[in-house]
């Protein structure tokens, strides 16, 4: 059986391919079992910075394996909930808190669960061919992987459920303009924009950008009393690194920084 996820060192970047082509690569247990492994195997490498993901053939994800989770649908609430919902869920929340930067390449459809990877991604590119959809109101159900969540948060309440309420196709343009993706570009340069994009991000100290993340995520969620409170307890945790100390000392001597 072929590889489900494909995993490419490049530098400090990982590419990293949905492989399901012949069925545009939608997340089964596999597929989704997989991007959790290599999500466990890279966190404390620290010869990788940044991960790039994309999806092989003519889609970045059509969602979920809807024919793969049908018997446990059938099966009832809690058998949905606990093989369909819930490792869904774990994924991406395990994408959007992770302390590495992750960005969606996306190429073609993105569908489902595949926008809502996109949705937990930290950041996203996406061909001008792309096309996305929240297409599960259209099978009879909502969206499953987080997306009635960050969608929202993504894109504004009124937006989000016009998407989700009409399950319809939109463009990498309007999901450019709804703040989705944070660029578009041609196709042929997808790949090439996303890792120059990483590369950039692999370059700059580490724990610095784990604490970035870590304080955008958490405080999301937050008041803005609440969320200025974590904001300094994770500026407090990297005053005494070294490379906190480099970056400043660099900048005063007007020379480059060599983060650790």
């Amino acid at each position: 059986m072929p590889e489900v996820l494909l995993v490419e060192q490049r530098g400090a970047v990982i590419v990293a391919t949905l492989n399901r082509p012949e069925k545009l690569n939608a997340f089964n247990s596999a597929l989704i079992g997989a991007v959790m492994d290599l999500l466990d195997r890279v966190e404390l490498d620290r010869s990788t910075r940044a991960i790039v993901v994309t999806g092989a053939g003519r889609a970045f994800s059509a969602g979920a394996d809807i024919s793969a989770f049908q018997s446990h649908v059938k099966a009832g609430p809690a058998e949905a909930v606990a093989h369909f919902l819930r490792p869904g869920q774990r994924m991406t929340r395990r994408v959007e808190a992770f302390p590495k930067p992750i960005i969606a390449a996306v190429n073609g459809l993105a569908f489902g669960g595949g926008c809502e990877f996109v949705e937990a991604a930290h950041l996203a590119l996406a061909d001008r061919t792309a096309v996305f959809s929240k297409a599960e109101i259209n099978i009879g159900i909502i969206p499953t992987f987080g997306g009635t969540q960050r969608l929202p948060r993504n894109v504004g309440r009124k937006a989000a459920l016009e998407l989700i309420l009409t399950g319809r196709r939109f463009d990498a343009e309007e999901a450019l303009r709804l703040g989705l993706v944070n660029r578009v570009v041609p196709a042929d340069v997808l790949l090439t924009a996303a890792l120059v994009l990483a590369s950039e991000l692999a370059g700059k100290p580490p724990l610095t950008l784990a604490a970035a993340l870590s304080a955008v995520h958490r405080g999301m969620d937050a008041s803005i009393d609440d969320g200025l409170a974590i904001e300094e307890a994770a500026f407090a945790q990297i005053v005494p690194t070294h490379d906190a100390n480099e970056g400043i000392a660099a900048f005063v001597e007007k020379r480059q920084p060599d983060f650790r």
